[in-house]
């Protein structure tokens, strides 16, 4: 246990007395990250074989899922299809493309966005001549780069994947450039120095077909989210102009650390900020007991409040993420196939609720630590406001909230060791902008309170009338009451950018 968690525990457990069993949280009227979404990869390992079994998106994403996830993340595969031919399945590709296919078709159909991410380039693009990384005896411990005779053909071949999966009425949202480049594997995998991932996008990134795909260029995923990848990316103004969304893992650390000071450039710069893969196995042997069920929503957490505005998992389907894979070994909640798990739940709590929402600023009188004994993070979406709170020690509390504005009625969506999702009321007599509700023992917990429609309207005009406010555009230039999908943003000093709306 860590100092910070030993001393938050303490200062929880100071609380636990009946007169001053109280924590504090004051939400502001700051406005910060607009929230994309959530959602997971569709790859390989324990999804396979995924081609023909679209369970798993089926349960996860949608409006109508249970889960709510909008985001699927899925492999541009280097390798070659091998003997099956393009009758058995209508590729008109020399590449591995089609096992994300009939998944991505149903997120798209359900109103979701879709991204590719290459593990590697084509071995002949390399200097180790295949596609894996190089780390290993077998392939001469020969590090796998990108060719710099080859940079030329690198957006090209991105070109050819979009070409492919719009032929297959997929849509591609976004490409990335690539999946941890600071990371020597002995899987399919190539290395860029910082530096090179400057030379190819500045160099190079105007061949990706924009125009014709509509698609966004998200930067290299780093293992660690590290700012040493992503910093030189945006201080290079025609980086900057290439770049859409910073991306990064967690791997190795928390994400208070490396990915908050990594999104402060991105955000600067009015970029998006994705956390685009990390597994939280805690324990690859069993199925995850409750209080790592808290910790993973602590780890959704505090990417809010870094700065994140899309979170993907790994698989969608393991022992250790939302669906289960039907091995018995694990756990009797695992030995059907393609069942949800609590971590799919957990997750709801922000995929159904924070997705479209806008997080607003928040105080605590336990304060922000990185897997503290309680986190919180605040959100405003419509007419709605929304607060999270965790609470991972063994003492029930109330929570004293400080709203910026006065609402009318709420609910409290509760999750504890016995219970998923139990929708609780909140009695409110009559508008309030501070009220106490129930934060029980290792809880996660949903606060959605309806905003008082006196205090809303008052709000509306105020924007109306002192605020310039940008208008949206289809990709055919027809302006949108309310943006969906790729669009276009006219900002008030008549800048114009593409932006993509849940």
């Amino acid at each position: 246990m860590t100092h910070r968690i030993f001393c938050s525990l303490i200062a929880l457990a100071g609380l636990t007395t009946a007169s001053a069993a109280t924590i504090t949280v004051t939400v502001d009227s700051t406005r910060y990250q607009h929230i994309t979404g959530f959602g997971a990869a569709c790859c390989d390992g324990a999804m396979c074989p995924f081609g023909s079994d679209v369970q798993p998106v089926r349960l996860l994403y949608g409006d109508e899922s249970e889960i709510g996830l909008n985001i699927m993340r899925m492999e541009i595969s280097p390798n070659f299809k091998g003997n099956i031919t393009a009758a058995d399945v209508g590729w008109d590709t020399p590449y591995d493309w089609y096992g994300s296919v009939p998944s991505a078709r149903i997120v798209k159909q359900r109103g979701g966005i879709v991204f590719g991410t290459p593990w590697s380039p084509p071995g002949d693009y390399k200097t180790n001549g295949t596609a894996q990384g190089g780390n290993s005896d077998s392939q001469g411990r020969k590090r796998g780069k990108l060719r710099t005779d080859c940079y030329e053909k690198f957006f090209p071949w991105l070109n050819t994947f979009l070409k492919y999966m719009k032929s297959q009425r997929v849509d591609v949202d976004a490409v990335s450039i690539q999946n941890e480049p600071d990371w020597w594997v002995d899987y399919s995998g190539c290395l860029y120095d910082p530096q090179d991932l400057v030379t190819l996008v500045k160099n190079y990134a105007h061949m990706l077909d924009r125009e014709t795909y509509n698609v966004k260029l998200i930067s290299g995923e780093s293992l660690g989210f590290t700012s040493n990848y992503t910093d030189p990316l945006m201080r290079d103004e025609e980086c900057r102009k290439q770049i859409d969304i910073v991306a990064g893992h967690l791997y190795g650390h928390a994400p208070l650390e490396y990915m908050k000071q990594s999104a402060i450039l991105p955000a600067k710069y009015g970029k998006e900020v994705w956390m685009t893969e990390h597994s939280v196995t805690d324990n690859v042997d069993r199925l995850p007991n409750w209080h790592e069920q808290l910790l993973f929503a602590e780890e959704l957490n505090e990417c809010m409040l870094s700065g994140c505005t899309g979170y993907i998992y790994w698989y969608m389907r393991a022992h250790w993420a939302f669906v289960s894979t039907g091995e018995a070994k694990y756990g009797a909640a695992n030995k059907t196939k393609n069942k949800l798990l609590r971590r799919a739940y957990v997750m709801s709590h922000f995929s159904k609720h924070v997705t479209g929402s806008t997080r607003l600023g928040t105080m605590s009188s336990i304060g922000v630590k990185t897997n503290a004994a309680f986190e919180t993070s605040a959100y405003i979406k419509g007419d709605s406001l929304i607060v999270m709170a965790i609470d991972t020690t063994q003492y029930a509390h109330d929570l004293k909230l400080k709203l910026p504005y006065a609402v009318e009625s709420g609910v409290h969506l509760l999750s504890t060791e016995q219970q998923d999702r139990e929708l609780l009321p909140i009695d409110i007599a009559e508008p309030t902008k501070q009220i106490v509700v129930s934060l029980p023992a290792r809880s996660l917990n949903t606060y959605i309170f309806k905003l008082d429609k006196g205090a809303l309207a008052i709000r509306d005009q105020r924007s109306t009338f002192n605020v310039q406010r940008s208008t949206y555009y289809d990709l055919h230039g027809r302006r949108l009451d309310h943006p969906h999908g790729l669009v276009i943003e006219r900002t008030p000093d008549g800048q114009t950018r593409k932006l993509l709306y849940p």
